[in-house]
């Protein structure tokens, strides 16, 4: 009898582990921060409206031919951007701009400054696009001295170009990366070199180009031929460097020039203002100030000419 009740109280002493181990809740194996995405910083309530502004700004883009900031432009200036994403940065420009022009002066300047931000956003472009090209003409030199290099080591003129865009810092890399995914897709080399050479509007590399065109034509040793075509570049540069200094005097005596009737007018209204009072009030003032404008612009670009020396 003692048997029989030992063995009914460890009977549901065992199913009452059982229900225990089967509601209690486990321990998960994989443990919750690894089960979910792991999201360093979550996007903010800024970052989700500029994503659907662009959004909206690709449909309503979408099947148009838009050509006020182009694809080529973005890419040549080296901004990873779509055209909607400068579009809205253009557009919340102008708003600022004219913001800024209510607030300081009146809703006039305002749409002043406003109308002011799409010529901003041309002139960034160039001047990134003039800068990265200024760039690649400086390291021209260096990746020529890697082509040569790759060459001189066994390897074809493909293999040597990616060597040079894996050691090439931008915008180089960049180019040579873009000629490699070109050539890859099927794209003739040559005419990837050249589209490279017109993007940067470099002649310099315009000579890489055509040696390596005769060399497949006539064949030889490219390498020696690349290293000939750097000593040429090299030459160049210097020439360029001395002509640059020589010149900087006159571009800098032009400045001046340009500035002084300016800064004549300013210190003559800072010290005296009434005395400039008849320029402004009589039409032969007017008359006057019209005529000094187109001088100054005719001096302006004819020095402008002299100075701008092509080499």
């Amino acid at each position: 009898m003692t048997a029989l009740y030992i063995g009914i109280v460890v009977l549901l002493a065992a199913v009452s582990l059982l229900g225990i181990a089967v509601l209690a809740p486990g321990t998960p194996e994989v443990p919750m921060d690894r089960r979910r995405p792991f999201e360093s910083n979550p996007p903010t309530t800024l970052t989700r409206f500029a994503a659907s502004a662009v959004t909206s700004f690709e449909r309503m883009l979408g099947g148009r031919n838009v050509q006020l900031f182009s694809r080529t432009q973005l890419e040549n200036a080296g901004l990873r951007l779509s055209q909607s994403e400068f579009f809205i940065l253009v557009a919340a420009g102008s708003c600022v701009g004219f913001l800024v022009g209510v607030v300081t002066i009146g809703p006039l300047m305002g749409l002043l400054l406003a109308s002011f931000s799409p010529f901003v956003g041309h002139l960034v472009l160039g001047y990134l696009a003039g800068k990265r090209r200024a760039k690649f003409d400086t390291q021209l030199g260096d990746t020529l001295q890697l082509l040569s290099g790759g060459l001189r080591a066994g390897h074809s003129i493909l293999r040597a170009i990616d060597a040079a865009a894996a050691e090439s810092q931008k915008p180089t890399s960049e180019e040579m990366r873009r000629v490699i995914t070109e050539t890859s897709l099927g794209r003739d080399l040559l005419a990837a070199l050249n589209d490279t050479a017109l993007r940067m509007k470099n002649e310099d590399f315009v000579w890489v180009s055509q040696a390596i065109q005769i060399n497949r034509e006539v064949g030889g040793n490219l390498a020696e031929v690349l290293d000939q075509v750097n000593e040429t570049i090299r030459e160049r540069g210097e020439i360029k460097g001395q002509i640059k200094a020589l010149a900087a005097e006159g571009k800098f005596s032009a400045y001046i020039l340009i500035a002084m009737p300016f800064g004549i007018v300013a210190m003559l209204l800072s010290v005296s203002p009434n005395y400039m009072n008849p320029m402004f009030s009589h039409p032969l003032g007017w008359a006057m100030i019209g005529g000094s404008f187109v001088l100054m612009t005719i001096g302006s670009l004819w020095m402008r000419k002299i100075i701008d020396l092509k080499f």
